[in-house]
C-alpha cells in the first residue's frame, strides 16, 4: 500500500452522486397528473350528465373534487398494486405490454369509479335509473378518452413518473 492509496477518496457511483429528489415535487407531479386525467373525465362525465348549463363549472368542480378525494387515492393504490401484480403473474412479458395492460385495466376501473362519483354529485340515489342512466352515460362517453389518456400515459409518461417517483 501506498500514500496514494491511502489520500486518495473513496470512488463514488452515479447513484451517490444524485441527490434525492424531494417528495414535495413528487407529490406535486402525482397531483398534476391526477389533476389532469381527472379534470378531463369528470368534465367529460359532467357534460353527459348535465349538458353545458350555467352551473357546469361548478358542478364540474365538485364532481372533481368528491372523485379526487374519494376514487383517485384508490386508484393511485391500485396502481401500484396492479404494477406489482403484472409483474408477478407476467415476469416474461415486455414493459410495454405489461404497461398496455395495466393502463387499460386502470382507464376501465378509475373511469367507472369516477362516473359513479359524478352521478351521485350531478343526479344522486332518488332514482335508481335516473342514476343508472347517469353512470352508464358518462362511462361510455368517457370510455374513449379514458382509453386514450391512459395508453399514451402508460407507454409513455407512466415509465419516467416511476423512474422519478424512486429517485
Amino acid at each position: 500500500m501506498n500514500a496514494q492509496d491511502v489520500m486518495s477518496p473513496p470512488v463514488q457511483t452515479p447513484d451517490e452522486n444524485k441527490a434525492k429528489t424531494p417528495l414535495y415535487q413528487k407529490i406535486l407531479v402525482v397531483l398534476c397528473m391526477m389533476t389532469f386525467m381527472g379534470g378531463t373525465l369528470t368534465g367529460v362525465m359532467t357534460y353527459m350528465n348535465l349538458g353545458y348549463t350555467g352551473t357546469f363549472f361548478t358542478d364540474w368542480g365538485s364532481s372533481f373534487l368528491l372523485a379526487a378525494t374519494t376514487v383517485m387515492p384508490v386508484g393511485f393504490l391500485l396502481m401500484a398494486l396492479l404494477t406489482k401484480l403484472s409483474h408477478a403473474l407476467l415476469p416474461n412479458t415486455h414493459d410495454v405490454k405489461r404497461n398496455l395492460l395495466v393502463g387499460l385495466s386502470m382507464a376501465l376501473i378509475m373511469e367507472s369509479g369516477m362516473a359513479f362519483t359524478t352521478a351521485i354529485n350531478n343526479v344522486g340515489f332518488e332514482q335508481q335509473s335516473v342514476f343508472y342512466q347517469a353512470w352508464l352515460d358518462a362511462v361510455l362517453a368517457a370510455l374513449p378518452v379514458a382509453i386514450t389518456l391512459m395508453l399514451i400515459i402508460s407507454t409513455t409518461v407512466k415509465p419516467k413518473i416511476e423512474r422519478f417517483l424512486k429517485s
